[in-house]
């Protein structure tokens, strides 16, 4: 998982997968919503795939992400229970 957060930590990664959100795209799709060259973007693909936030298809030279829901509804339900847990320390430490 802490790969996933390292992922998450970057505005631009974030940025790619909100894109992924309502649908998959091609590495040219996402390259021209974000003002960042080739060589950077492959790297913040690279950690998104690392982290398994998003998949990839290949197309002959056309690469294709889409956003691994599973990985990130995990992610959601440990922040989630993060938050809870500290909510309840909060709540007690005020009785």
């Amino acid at each position: 998982m802490s790969d996933v957060f390292h992922a998450m930590s970057s505005p631009v990664r974030r940025k790619i997968l909100s894109m992924l959100k309502s649908r998959d795209m091609t590495a040219g799709e996402i390259a021209e919503c974000l003002d960042v060259g080739k060589s950077t973007l492959s790297g913040h693909f690279n950690v998104l795939k690392a982290a398994d936030l998003v998949s990839t298809s290949r197309s002959a030279t056309t690469i294709t992400y889409s956003l691994n829901v599973s990985v990130a509804e995990e992610l959601i339900a440990m922040v989630a229970t993060i938050l809870s847990i500290s909510k309840e320390e909060e709540d007690q430490s005020h009785d």
